[in-house]
């Protein structure tokens, strides 16, 4: 369909549920959906509008233009309505690209430290420290959920949830593998080693996203532990629940009451159920996208921090800086999540133009 013919039935039914609203006629259910989606529909009509009313304008002023008295008035405007016109087009089908429910919503952010054995856990507690100076730059909320530690400064696992605007928005593309390259403070010829870990970003969902029936749960509780094996509770209050259907395992033991840890689980256990959910339309929407930044393989290197050239290089978009220090204290990852935005933005507009 061609990017005017869907203007057109924007426009078309915008009008269609003024009228409606205006008759008086819809009963209140019906009332409340079409003013909502007149509602919705509202700011791209008014960008519909004016691009086309610049459009008409530099007819008008081309048309001028032949008149010698208005010559060149005509054409400084003319001049100054072409600069307008594409930025109002790229407004426009911005508007029109579908958007995604998740983006508003919070997000819980699932860190796991992969091959490379100390050096990799160290690695993933760079990085969940990159993320919650992040958050505090955006004025979030981040909340640690679940630390696994190695007893070094290191993390085989860090869970946390991070509230505040358009958390997932900003932090969807972070999901997959990064790779660090550097010496170890524990290698003594001081050769560079290589190793990874792995970054899952899932909107946090509410009861309303996804229905979890309480027969298909198994929840066992248990006593906690703490690193080597120590007990940190002498009650049973940590608790794993399994999601039979899907064989999804979700435990918690940071909390003393168990009814707090059964809370924790259910919201990660709700997040990445969402989430596979998500993932299985998307597959059936767009298996031709697989290659475009926003597939979300998490098993896929998405970037790479070189500690001896200072050096920061995103896979999916080919673009390398050279300020790791500011990348991994929060503040220089605003121009990688800008450009990977740009670039998903970029993708699905060449999409609505096929």
């Amino acid at each position: 369909m061609s990017l005017l013919l869907k203007l057109n039935q924007v426009v078309t039914r915008h009008a269609e549920l003024q009228a409606a609203l205006s008759a008086g006629t819809l009963d209140s259910q019906k009332f409340v959906a079409a003013s909502k989606e007149y509602a919705d529909l509202g700011p791209l009509v008014e960008a519909v509008n004016e691009w086309h009313k610049a459009e008409r304008e530099l007819k008008d002023a081309e048309a001028m233009a032949a008149d010698p008295d208005m010559k060149a008035m005509a054409e400084e405007e003319a001049a100054e309505l072409k600069k307008r016109l594409p930025e109002l087009e790229r407004t426009v089908k911005r508007m029109l690209l579908p958007k995604d429910a998740a983006d508003e919503k919070n997000a819980i952010l699932e860190i796991r430290a992969g091959t490379g054995g100390d050096e990799a856990a160290l690695f993933a507690a760079d990085l969940f420290r990159m993320y919650q100076r992040y958050a505090a730059e955006k004025g979030w909320k981040f909340e640690v959920m679940e630390l696994s530690d190695t007893g070094i400064g290191g993390y085989r696992e860090a869970i946390a949830t991070v509230t505040g605007r358009s958390v997932f928005a900003r932090l969807k593309f972070e999901s997959g593998v990064h790779r660090v390259q550097r010496v170890p403070a524990t290698e003594a010829q001081g050769r560079i080693h290589t190793s990874a870990a792995t970054v899952a970003v899932l909107p946090e969902a509410e009861e309303v996203d996804i229905k979890i029936d309480e027969k298909d749960l198994r929840i066992d509780v248990f006593r906690a532990s703490g690193p080597g094996g120590q007990s940190v509770n002498t009650t049973d209050s940590a608790v794993r629940i399994t999601h039979i259907p899907t064989g999804v395992v979700v435990s918690q033991q940071d909390e003393k009451s168990q009814h707090k840890n059964r809370a924790k689980a259910m919201k990660i256990l709700r997040a990445r159920l969402y989430d596979a959910e998500r993932q299985r339309l998307d597959d059936l929407r767009s298996a031709d996208r697989k290659g475009q930044v926003g597939s979300g393989d998490r098993s896929e290197r998405i970037r790479t921090y070189n500690f001896p050239q200072s050096r920061v290089t995103d896979h999916r978009i080919n673009l390398t800086l050279y300020n790791l220090a500011e990348v991994l204290d929060g503040r220089g990852l605003d121009a990688i999540v800008d450009a990977l935005t740009a670039d998903d933005e970029a993708s699905r507009l060449a999409e609505l133009a096929a």
